[in-house]
């Protein structure tokens, strides 16, 4: 059971962790996947994932990808159920779901904000989380470095966890007027 494994110490590891208050997550956020034997593990990143965008209301936009060089995508998360995402993972990470998503980025665009960011608990620590509105997810954050956070991903219902990074994007005064 290698990937129990794997998934158990990347866990210890998150837990470890710092935790980080709603207020300071802030601004533009860029993503990258923590190999942890996930079936998503690299299906973000096939797809163009960039990263996550929070804003002053604690509104949230959950998952951004890059549209050509210069623009930013928000994704609605909900159009597809978790469940079924997992299990079309293995697709997910090929080269025809890669240009399949390129074309439908923008018939898949959000309309508004997807999710809210607040302080929760999570095993008995209490630190910024990231509910998304039509989804049965939450991703939790914890402090790696000053402008870096470790994400890990929970699906009601589902024991694994998917881990990521978060690097945030230009300066606090830069961050505030996007």
């Amino acid at each position: 059971m290698k990937s129990t494994e794997r998934q158990k110490e990347v866990k210890e590891w998150f837990s470890s962790l710092a935790p980080v208050r709603p207020i300071e997550m802030i601004g533009l956020w860029r993503g990258a996947g923590i190999p942890s034997d996930h079936p998503l593990d690299g299906v973000l990143e096939n797809l163009g994932w960039f990263g996550k965008r929070f804003h002053e209301d604690m509104r949230a936009d959950a998952l951004l990808f890059q549209w050509r060089s210069d623009r930013l995508v928000a994704i609605e998360p909900g159009i597809f159920p978790i469940r079924l995402a997992i299990k079309a993972a293995p697709f997910g990470r090929t080269r025809v779901a890669r240009n399949w998503f390129s074309y439908l980025q923008k018939a898949l665009r959000a309309r508004g904000t997807t999710a809210s960011l607040k302080l929760q608990t999570f095993e008995s620590v209490s630190t910024a989380a990231m509910v998304y509105d039509r989804q049965p997810i939450a991703d939790y954050f914890r402090r790696t470095g000053d402008d870096e956070v470790a994400g890990m991903m929970c699906v009601d219902g589902d024991a694994r966890r998917y881990f990521f990074t978060l690097r945030r994007i230009g300066a606090p005064s830069q961050r505030q007027g996007e």
